[in-house]
């Protein structure tokens, strides 16, 4: 049977190196992103390999989570069994801003690769032994740990929302390969280290995205930025390529694999039985439509 993977947000950066080690590795890739432009680029790039299979390219906006639901029904109505899909879609706001009326960084970070996982269980069950990564950030560190609703009180601020979001979709991860362990779909998050990128290019240099205690110490915080995302999307793609490929996790599940290819411990509040429920009640009021019972 052949090998399937879908890559969100695979036209350009991590995903797209990530796409490149999925076909390199004999998977028939499909990348998904709202440019078709870059997308067909992306597939020329791909194919330009001359990998086993020809690339595909699905256009989605996946801010839109009616497009992320179209998006499902249409890889489900296909009938075809997925190996692997890697959600790789990730965004910071330096302002607040809302998508279809919740917060955008939650929305984009969180609730649409929620929403596309559980809507493609189904197609993952049939393509098992399968895989789901979801790629995490070192930005869960910063994050408010609050989850009783969409966005805490206080001020906004991009950085850490953006880790907030991406601790929700961490929490969500290890709480979901508990929930599938046995079934033969294997779940991963993968933590790339941070690499220049279309978000960190523009996004990293704007003091607005820090809590005023760090604005004050901008200059330095910004040196610290300026080297976490210094290095090429190619090794940044590492770690979702292993994640997705590597044999020796097969029969594994629930580990976070880190820039280097290797499992780490994931932060304390991304295991907490207590954030992932509240996550989860905040998931389904807000990303309701799944497709799979």
């Amino acid at each position: 049977m052949t090998k399937t993977a879908l890559v969100t947000a695979g036209t350009g950066g991590i995903g797209l190196e990530t796409a490149l080690g999925l076909a390199a590795a004999g998977f028939a890739v499909t990348v998904v992103g709202r440019d078709p432009g870059r997308g067909a680029r992306a597939v020329e790039r791909i194919d330009a390999t001359r990998p086993a299979h020809p690339a595909r390219f699905r256009s989605a906006d996946l801010g839109s989570l009616d497009q992320v639901r179209a998006l499902a029904h249409d890889v489900a109505a296909a009938g075809v069994p997925l190996t692997v899909l890697v959600n790789n879609v990730g965004a910071m706001f330096p302002r607040r801003a809302d998508l279809d009326g919740v917060e955008a960084s939650f929305v984009v970070n969180h609730l649409s690769p929620y929403l596309l996982t559980e809507s493609l269980l189904p197609a993952l069950t049939a393509g098992a032994p399968s895989r789901i990564v979801n790629v995490t950030s070192g930005a869960v560190r910063a994050a408010k740990r609050r989850f009783d609703a969409v966005e805490p009180p206080g001020g906004y601020y991009g950085f850490h929302w953006y880790g907030r979001a991406k601790l929700a979709n961490l929490a969500y991860t290890l709480d979901l390969a508990k929930r599938l362990d046995g079934t033969g779909v294997a779940v991963f998050a993968a933590d790339p280290g941070g690499a220049a990128t279309d978000m960190t290019d523009g996004t990293m240099t704007d003091p607005a995205i820090v809590s005023p205690p760090l604005r004050l110490l901008w200059p330095l915080v910004r040196r610290v930025f300026a080297r976490s995302t210094s290095g090429p999307a190619s090794r940044a793609a590492r770690s979702s390529v292993t994640a997705a490929t590597d044999p020796a996790l097969t029969g594994r599940t629930g580990l976070v694999i880190g820039p280097w290819g290797r499992p780490v411990t994931p932060i304390r509040a991304a295991t907490d039985p207590r954030v992932a429920e509240a996550v989860g009640l905040l998931s389904r009021a807000h990303a309701p439509g799944i497709i799979s019972p």
